[in-house]
């Protein structure tokens, strides 16, 4: 029997290759960074703790657990509908987030490697355990005839520069909260079995061991640092990470609240547990942390919420593009305005509980 040639769905690159997703504020970035500064960097003062730090990693613990088994030899047809479309926009991010970790980390290791060895090759190893990941989550997408061209996704997408103590504070927060929401998802289908999408949830257990890993290699990083964690200006970009990050987070995943409901959450639940765990995880090394609790902070992102919502709307309308930004301005500075306030809640001092067991 002969097979026609299907037009390729409007986001898809060909048949079976996924389009990536437009750069919006919301989508996962690429960066890139000022590789001299961080070659000079010295890291004696922490030098104990990055050698056993390294000596995890060379374990390398993980080697044998991203291996599909039984459980992927089945149809997956089941999943269809809005379900699948959910669950590949899932697989789709979180492998584009994780490929854009490979790339940074590679580059670092290449970069330093004849001028700080130590550094280089902690780089060298996190993108290892980056690409197992990301060459993971692709697999699954070819389960729903899909995948991602990863070799044009590194051409095509914009690479943002951030100096290396951003570099330090993004990557933290974002490893540590990959570990909260991995591990949450994990204990959450363990006791409910029955909202088990897909074979690949039950490997989140030790994979988020590799993030809370690497969440530790930037937390020495900055310890042996100190200029990242003292004084007012560190105070304050430690808060500005953390609120940056938490409200993408929580804009993205509310934006998506069916995925997260097919796994059986209260979606806003989930992103409360996780907003709180990661804080407190960042309190461990961070001088302050967001105060999550005070009563102005979810209503405000809930506020952004409803502005991205209008915005939506305005988007898809037939109106020219400038007259769709004017519309847009009064949402853009409600947003400004919301996330400033946050900004502003006087954080929570750490440093008093800093080196105490908790």
């Amino acid at each position: 029997m002969v097979n026609t040639l299907k037009k390729p769905a409007s986001d898809e690159l060909r048949p079976g290759t996924l389009n990536p997703s437009k750069e919006t504020l919301l989508t996962p970035r690429f960066y890139t960074t000022d590789f001299d500064e961080m070659a000079k960097m010295d890291l004696s003062v922490n030098e104990e703790e990055f050698s056993a730090l390294l000596e995890e990693f060379r374990a390398d613990y993980n080697r044998h657990h991203f291996v599909r088994g039984e459980s992927f030899n089945q149809s997956f047809d089941h999943i269809d509908g809005e379900p699948r479309r959910l669950f590949i926009e899932f697989l789709e991010r979180s492998c584009t987030a994780e490929f854009s970790g490979f790339l940074l980390y590679k580059e670092l290791s290449r970069k330093l490697k004849d001028r700080n060895p130590l550094l280089a090759e902690g780089f060298a190893l996190m993108s290892r355990d980056e690409a197992r990941h990301a060459g993971f989550l692709n697999k699954a997408m070819s389960d729903f005839n899909l995948s991602l061209d990863l070799g044009f996704l590194t051409k095509s997408r914009s690479y943002t520069f951030f100096k290396p103590k951003f570099i330090f504070y993004a990557t933290y927060i974002s490893e540590k909260i990959g570990y909260w929401r991995y591990i949450t998802i994990y204990r959450q289908l363990e006791a409910h079995p029955e909202n088990q999408l897909y074979p690949i949830f039950n490997f989140f257990e030790n994979w988020c061991q590799d993030e809370n890993r690497h969440g530790d290699f930037f937390d020495a990083v900055m310890r042996a640092q100190p200029y990242t964690l003292t004084g007012i200006r560190a105070r304050l970009w430690c808060r500005f990470f953390l609120l940056s990050v938490f409200a993408t987070m929580y804009l993205n995943d509310i934006q998506r609240t069916g995925f997260y409901e097919m796994l059986g959450f209260n979606t806003r639940d989930f992103e409360r547990e996780v907003i709180n765990k990661t804080n407190r995880s960042a309190g461990k090394v961070f001088p302050i942390v967001l105060d999550v609790d005070h009563p102005s902070f979810y209503p405000r992102l809930e506020q952004c919420l409803l502005n991205n919502e209008k915005i939506g709307v305005i988007s898809a309308s037939n109106a020219p593009s400038a007259v769709k930004l004017i519309k847009k301005l009064p949402y853009y500075f409600s947003n400004a305005a919301q996330l400033i306030s946050l900004y502003l809640v006087k954080p929570i001092n750490m440093e008093s509980s800093h080196g105490k067991v908790r």
